[in-house]
């Protein structure tokens, strides 16, 4: 049985060992090349001296946290050998690069050139001793998928011709088909009666009694809408949802990866590649603990004035819908009466007379978002990302832009392309405008361009162009 945790773990144990063999190994060279002619008497006394040592014991974890951030063991199974071999090597290179400025130069060697030695051993080293670990335990892997003593087990939603083949090919790729969900009552059913489990509305019994690792669509239908209104509900069983790509508008939005030549597209995953994930992830946690500490004295000012402005509690809680569809409470400083949409939910606009006087100036300089950083410690949301909707919002701008739920594959930001590019919206229509530039955000997501929206948002909150 396939275990990520235990996957991982090998990869992690084999890192660890790697470095600290190589790290001796290299401290053998150095008093070799450097130490002996600076009077350590023995191997012994300079392996034992006090930093040489401190430091032996540091360098696994420094190359532990290196392979982190590289996203390497953010995928411990379907790993490309190929792929393994430039990301170790690429990371290997630039920690050696650090490694050789913090104590290589320190080092004061009989020649120049020793340096170069140095910095091209221990590059070998590390990334032999890293790599063809990595590609044992890999290769293991593979092996146990070909003999079927791992396999993931994949759900296939479709009972026609298309969902045969699709479940023909991935069978012969080492997944188990653990059997096929009709879409309705009414469809075309030409899969062996005992692999059929049921309708989409028995998965709430079916994924967790059968442990089902993946989910595949393969409707016979090429109607976009039906397609996407059948995936979003989906979401909530947190494992990847994958379909055969083909000229749709919602998969235009999605960068389609074959597996093995099938063109199957993961509509759960983003485009942020594993590092950046990694390194946007514990940035917006060290952004927000940051700005929570430092703004406490902001925090406590607005919410004086809040309460000074109009009758009411200071900060304003909402449900609004996250991270592939899961529903949150999103914080905000209240900037309109108490009791505003006592009649139901309603958008704002520039003259809405719902609104305090004291938020306006907040909308104005966006400082009603800023209890958000809460929500981003709690990992609701992040920096950057699509601004989150309400459902009963959400449920009209899907009836003309189905697309908008590939939206939930990634956290929803405090701040976001379409909001420095086009501000607020007062209708659906507008709604629907501004997601134009959210899928822009969508197709194109990468940490640079993170860096160009909050440089923009930084902007309109100093120039108070938030309305």
């Amino acid at each position: 049985m396939m275990n990520k945790k235990v996957q991982t773990f090998k990869y992690i144990a084999s890192d660890f060992l790697a470095a600290s063999v190589v790290w001796l190994l290299f401290n053998i060279l150095r008093y070799e090349q450097i130490a002996y002619y600076l009077g350590y008497a023995s191997l012994t006394s300079y392996l034992t001296y006090p930093v040489v040592w401190e430091v032996q014991i540091a360098m696994p974890f420094f190359w532990l946290v290196l392979f982190y951030f590289s996203g390497y063991y953010n995928r411990p199974f379907g790993k490309s050998r190929l792929g393994e071999f430039f990301l170790t090597l690429i990371t290997v290179v630039g920690g050696v690069t650090i490694l050789f400025f913090i104590f290589i130069l320190n080092d004061l060697p009989r020649s120049f050139h020793i340096y170069y030695q140095l910095f091209f051993t221990l590059l070998a080293l590390q990334f032999f001793f890293t790599y063809l670990p990595r590609l044992f335990i890999t290769q293991n892997g593979l092996n146990q998928v070909k003999r079927r003593k791992w396999s993931l087990n994949v759900l296939i939603i479709g009972t026609g011709p298309k969902a045969r083949q699709i479940a023909n090919n991935l069978y012969d790729m080492g997944y188990r088909i653990a059997g096929f969900a009709a879409e309705d009552q009414q469809a075309e059913v030409t899969v062996e009666p005992h692999l059929l489990l049921g309708t989409v509305h028995d998965l709430p019994d079916i994924v967790p009694n059968k442990h089902i690792d993946e989910i595949v669509v393969a409707i016979e239908s090429t109607n976009n809408e039906k397609r996407i209104h059948l995936l979003y509900p989906l979401y909530r069983y947190k494992c990847p949802i994958k379909i055969l790509a083909d000229k749709s508008n919602m998969l235009s939005k999605v960068k389609i990866k074959t597996i093995r030549g099938l063109p199957l597209v993961d509509v759960t995953d983003n485009n942020f590649s594993g590092a950046e994930k990694n390194i946007k992830y514990w940035m917006d946690k060290s952004i927000a603990v940051l700005a929570l500490l430092l703004l406490c004295p902001v925090f406590l000012y607005i919410a004086r004035r809040v309460k000074k402005d109009s009758p009411g509690p200071a900060f304003f809680k909402q449900e609004r819908i996250g991270y592939r569809g899961k529903p949150f409470m999103m914080y905000k400083f209240r900037t309109m009466f108490t009791g505003s949409e006592d009649n139901g939910p309603l958008l704002s606009s520039e003259n809405d007379s719902r609104i305090t006087p004291f938020g306006r100036l907040m909308r104005k300089y966006r400082l009603d978002e800023l209890p958000q950083f809460w929500n981003v410690l709690k990992g609701d949301m992040s920096l950057v990302g699509p601004r989150p909707e309400r459902r009963y919002f959400i449920d009209q701008i899907v009836e003309k832009a189905p697309f908008y739920y590939l939206l939930h594959n990634v956290r929803p930001g405090i701040t976001s392309l379409g909001m420095v590019k086009y501000g607020y919206a007062c209708n659906v229509d507008e709604m629907i405008e501004r997601l134009e530039y959210d899928m822009l955000y969508y197709e194109n997501m990468s940490l640079v361009l993170d860096l160009m929206i909050l440089a923009y948002t930084i902007k309109t909150v100093i120039t108070g162009k938030g309305i």
